[in-house]
Order: structure tokens, then sequence, then C-alpha cells
């Protein structure tokens, strides 16, 4: 049971985000190495507003808000300067541009915040644990569970129900087709991209409590995002989603019996899983 609970809290963790880098790839068909960077700036954003002990929930969960805010707007700003200039160029260029953006992240983080490292408590509520059929279980875990559910099933409504996700989704599949409709295809392309970092910055302000704040941050979660994007299939929220899950439940069952070898499952699987379905388990799709 603990390791389910684990599994499922890191898994959660991990699409929170994941789930940012799939959109942006979704609908520009651009791995962004600079995502991490992002999350970091989603972190720092949110401890600068609720200090090292948040008062509540609520103000965490608004701390985020604000983080998402503020980093889905130098999304923007990264769009317009940055992506939208390689969007057409070979891929080895889109790569070198977002590294560069992630050192540039990095730069910004160490000027303003320094070096040093931070931490932040969780807020009374989840601060403590719940006892589910005899186990302790800690309530922070709960939360993020939650939450990673919660952004999932959001952004599953908005892709594939709400009038702007399916704009999005004309736009990821064919831009000339949907330009020719009438649909104002640059702005599709910021709105998703900005939505895709605001991501980022959400998942980095839920996430604080219980991490350590460095310029290094990003890089902690980034690879297993990779790794998710790349199991669950390009550009495929639902299938980042399940691949989040089971990269948590076999990160889980590796800590348990191989407690030495930290991490061997997962790249394992990874290549396991790619071996049996080399485009992801639900298929590379433009969203």
């Amino acid at each position: 049971m603990f390791t389910l609970v684990n599994g499922l809290t890191t898994g959660m963790a991990v699409f929170l985000v994941a789930a940012g880098l799939t959109l942006v790839f979704g609908i520009m068909r651009i791995l962004n190495f600079a995502h991490g960077a992002f999350f970091m700036i989603g972190a720092y954003v949110a401890s600068s507003l609720v200090g090292s002990a948040p008062r509540s929930v609520l103000a965490l969960v608004a701390a985020a808000a604000v983080a998402a805010l503020v980093v889905g707007v130098l999304g923007i700003v990264v769009q317009r300067f940055v992506l939208r200039r390689i969007q057409h160029v070979d891929e080895h260029y889109m790569l070198i541009a977002t590294f560069a953006v992630m050192l540039v992240c990095v730069g910004f983080v160490k000027l303003v915040w320094g070096l040093e490292f931070l931490s932040v408590d969780p807020p009374p509520g989840i601060d403590t644990g719940v006892d589910i059929f005899g186990l302790f279980v800690p309530s922070f875990s709960l939360f993020i569970i939650g939450s990673g559910i919660v952004v999932f099933l959001a952004l599953d409504f908005v892709i594939h129900r709400a009038w702007a996700g399916k704009m999005i989704t004309a736009i990821a599949r064919d831009g000339w087709m949907a330009e020719l409709l009438g649909i104002n295809v640059p702005a599709g392309i910021m709105a998703a991209v900005g939505g895709s970092f605001a991501l980022a910055g959400l998942a980095g302000g839920l996430l604080l409590p219980n991490q350590t704040l460095s310029p290094a941050l990003g890089d902690t979660f980034l690879l297993l995002a990779f790794i998710t994007v790349v199991i669950g299939g390009l550009g495929n929220v639902r299938g980042a989603f399940i691949a989040a899950i089971l990269l948590g439940l076999i990160d889980g069952l590796n800590t348990m019996f191989l407690p030495a070898y930290p991490g061997v499952a997962v790249y394992v699987g990874m290549v396991a899983f790619l071996l049996m379905w080399p485009n992801g388990i639900l298929g590379e799709s433009r969203l």
C-alpha cells in the first residue's frame, strides 16, 4: 500500500511537470529543454510569495496560480522572440535554442535569488498524515495526487471538449487549413505555448513544499518528464498521464527492492516500453 501511494505521488508530481512539455510539443513539435528551468522559476516565485511556512493550503494554491501567471507571461515572451523563429528549422537548432533559454533562466535565478538553498514547509492541513487502512500516509502526498488528477482532467477537458482546445488541436494538425477556416493561428499558438509554460509554473508552485530550492531544481524533474512524454506518446496528454503513473509505480518498486540502485528500473522500463511501443503507449499525437 505504501509503495502504491509513494508511486502515485511520484507519478503525479512528474505528470504536473510533463503536462506542459507534452502540450508545447503537441502544438509546435518542439522538445523544450527550458521547461525544467521555468518549473524552477515557478517554484521560486511561489516561495517569494508564501515564505518558508505557508499559512494555509489556499495560500499555497494561490501562490502557485500567481507563479503560473508569471511563468505563462514569460513563456509568451519566449515564444514571441525564440520559439516562433525556430519552429520550421532543423530540430538541432530547436534543442540548442531552448538549451540556451534554460541557461539564461538559470542565470536569472542566480542573479535574483542567489545560490543559497531554500526550503518551504507544507502548510497546515497537509503537514501531517492520515490513517488509511492502518497505514500512515502523508497528507502532502494526497495533495499532490489530487492536484495531478485535477490538472489532468482540466487539461483533457480543455483539449477535447472546449472550443479553445478544438481550435488549438486544429492548428496543431493543419495550421494552413485552420487559417483558411478563419482561425487566428499565431494567437492560438501563443495561447497554447503560454498555457504550457503556465503549467510548468503551476507545477513549481504546487510541488514547492518538501523541495530544496536551488538553481538545479529543474534538472531533478526534467529528465523524468521527458521520459514520461516519450513513453506516453509525443504530444499525447492522456498517454503522458498513464506513463507518469506507470513510471511512479516502477520507481516505487525500485525503491523497495533495489534501494542501492535508485532510478535504474525507470530507465530499464523506458527501454522495455519503447521496444514494445516505439511510438509510445497511446501513440504520437498532435493533441
